[in-house]
């Protein structure tokens, strides 16, 4: 979500004999201990602390089974990982914590092994944000970004509990995503509180019996599980988007437990919440204007306009004829509510095929305004299917079901309504996307509070001054209350997501330089934006 509605992009009193294992499992520091009984002598002897017993040793102490990274013969991302050198495993871990000795799910991890062992730091594990991204896949980009630096690590990808390879999650939608706009009146709005009322209905009768344990706390307490599995004592961590809060709340629950943190495109853990697109709207119409005058300056290619407010008006004009009739794109019909939608998926990337394929976008809706039916181009029916089918059920459920299991969110429709107007009196594009109801408003409430993320050991933080995702200014103000974190700004780049991604050589060359050294630039850096 954090990264975009597409999947690559662009994020969770006890009985005395049971406090040790609530001190393990909720990744508090320290243990109980219990007196040892007198010795046999006249004399009673001093008491003696001895560890108290660990409830998740069968989990600490499973040894993975590399295998094959393929699953089958139409499995491409297994063979490309099987190419780069990379083995997978299933990880067992607890469904809930507080129960370790009930039902277990798996987490699939993939791992490529660092070759200077001479030299090895440890196992740098990947989270690429969404929520709900697959990164069992990642190990060979996050390589090839690392250059020399990487022969010193174990890259390793995980899929999150109920994500790709793991154990699933599908609550069977038509739809690949919660995320709508709410429409131009009432009547949308809603319509929107039934799709979400309806998303909602599906989870709780498709998969009821996960929803509960979705949230971030126990993906950060599998991450540890994770580490304990690869026999080390600290990990080093790289988190995208969505990744970053996932590694906040990491180093909070189980301190002491991180070596090198890099965090790119930062969440601030005060916005996190199933409404936090709130407050990304400037940014978004920042990056609509920036692409505006791309787009007006390929106007040959694209025909939408040679001027920015030319190409600004096209996007108001099939803005405007959706909210009217439906338009018309082959298999698909692209209303008031998925018409923004688009719109806001194609600015989370700032580069020419990004704003090439969202000016091909606007074009075919264009050509399909007054009822002409109009193929879609290739990129445009991708996202298409992903919002209007249910071909990626399982990536908006399990989406959704992190968010809502994380925090609580608003229960009175009308208080999304009274949001709507406020906002959506200055942004009729993107307010109406992130100001909407979501299913959310439906779900049982969050069975533990979220974490108070509390700063640790200082981080290298990441971020672009015009990221349409998550803002600088979020960025900025996790850097403030983090003692001892660095802050790598990169201008002039509505980017989200930087590090060997957008290819900024100051960028990607101060994060190999923390992963190489462990030690953090003496002050916060700023890069220029590289040349086209």
């Amino acid at each position: 979500m954090t990264g975009s509605t597409s999947r690559g992009g662009p994020g969770r009193p006890r009985r005395p004999a049971a406090r040790a294992a609530a001190a393990v499992a909720l990744g508090l520091a320290g243990a109980l201990s219990l007196g040892a009984a007198p010795a046999p002598e006249a004399a009673p002897a001093p008491a003696v602390a001895r560890p108290a017993a660990d409830p998740l040793a069968r989990f600490h102490h499973q040894r993975p089974h590399w295998k094959s990274c393929v699953l089958g013969p139409d499995d491409a991302t297994g063979r490309e990982l099987d190419r780069a050198g990379a083995r997978c495993a299933d990880i067992s871990v607890p469904l809930d914590y507080s129960r370790p000795d009930g039902r277990t799910i798996t987490v699939a991890i993939s791992r490529i092994k660092g070759t200077d062992t001479a030299h090895r730091v440890g196992a740098l594990l990947l989270n690429s944000g969404g929520p709900g991204g697959q990164t069992v896949g990642d190990p060979p980009f996050v390589r090839a970004a690392m250059k020399e630096v990487a022969a010193r690590y174990d890259v390793v990808g995980v899929d999150p509990r109920f994500v790709g390879r793991s154990t699933p999650l599908d609550c069977r939608w038509p739809t690949g995503s919660m995320v709508r706009g709410a429409g131009t009146g009432r009547a949308g709005f809603d319509r929107m509180t039934a799709f979400a009322a309806d998303l909602a209905r599906r989870c709780r009768a498709h998969a009821g019996d996960l929803l509960p344990y979705a949230g971030t706390r126990n993906t950060a307490r599998d991450m540890d599980v994770i580490r304990a599995a690869l026999g080390e004592r600290r990990i080093s961590y790289l988190g995208y988007s969505y990744g970053t809060y996932l590694g906040q709340v990491y180093a909070t629950m189980f301190p002491g437990r991180t070596d090198r943190v890099v965090l790119d495109g930062v969440i601030n853990p005060a916005d996190y919440s199933p409404r936090l697109l709130r407050g990304t709207e400037r940014a978004n119409r920042h990056a609509l204007a920036d692409w505006a005058d791309w787009a007006a300056a390929h106007d040959a290619a694209y025909g939408l306009g040679r001027t920015r407010g030319a190409v600004l008006a096209a996007v108001r004009e099939v803005r405007s004829a959706a909210a009217r009739t439906p338009l018309r794109l082959g298999a698909y019909r692209v209303d008031e509510h998925v018409l923004p939608v688009i719109v806001f998926n194609g600015l989370s990337q700032d580069n020419p095929t990004a704003y090439g394929e969202l000016a091909e976008g606007v074009r075919d809706l264009r050509r399909a305004v007054g009822g002409r039916e109009t193929t879609p181009s290739p990129a445009l029916a991708g996202v298409l299917g992903f919002l209007l089918t249910g071909h990626d059920s399982a990536y908006g459920s399990v989406q959704t079901a992190i968010l809502c299991a994380d925090v609580a969110a608003p229960r009175d429709p009308e208080t999304y309504w009274r949001d709507l107007r406020r906002a959506g009196t200055g942004d009729r594009l993107f307010a109406p996307v992130t100001h909407d109801i979501n299913p959310c408003a439906f779900w049982d409430p969050p069975r533990e509070p979220p974490t108070a993320v509390r700063a640790g050991r200082p981080a290298l933080l990441v971020n672009a001054t015009g990221d349409p995702r998550t803002t600088y200014r979020g960025a900025r103000e996790v850097h403030r209350g983090w003692p001892g974190s660095r802050l790598v700004t990169q201008r002039d780049a509505d980017q989200h997501a930087l590090y060997g991604v957008f290819g900024s050589p100051c960028v990607d060359g101060t994060v190999n330089a923390y992963l190489a050294t462990g030690r953090l630039p003496a002050g916060d850096v700023t890069c220029a934006r590289p040349a086209a």
